[in-house]
């Protein structure tokens, strides 16, 4: 496969504290420090900020995304991508639990 076929993303976005208090993401995230941001980690063949908007309008959108989103934080994936559609599976999966890992409050990531 050459570079110009890869073209999946993986993308974090920032999401407002108060998705925190659902007993649903508490559950996911049982180590989480309070003091750290809360994030939705997802992977897509599209643009990242194309798919923000996309969870944004309610378009296949994350429930915690189209609710809670901020802004993405491309600080944290840009230099990932573009990847194969396999290593984007893969990454997003890693991602999420090394967030978790640090303390993060994370949904998606699966």
């Amino acid at each position: 496969m050459n570079r110009a076929e890869y073209h999946h993303n993986v993308y974090i976005i920032l999401l407002d504290d108060a998705v925190g208090s659902h007993p649903s993401v508490l559950r996911l995230n049982p180590q989480r420090d309070a003091a750290m941001p809360c994030v939705y980690v997802g992977m897509t063949g599209l643009p990242a900020e194309h798919r923000f908007e996309n969870h944004r309008h309610g378009y296949k959108s994350a429930w915690t995304v189209r609710k809670y989103g901020i802004r993405l934080l491309p600080e944290m994936f840009a230099h990932l991508n573009p990847m194969p559609f396999d290593a984007a599976v893969q990454m997003e999966k890693d991602l999420a639990e090394e967030l978790r890992e640090q303390g993060y409050t994370v949904t998606g990531g699966t």
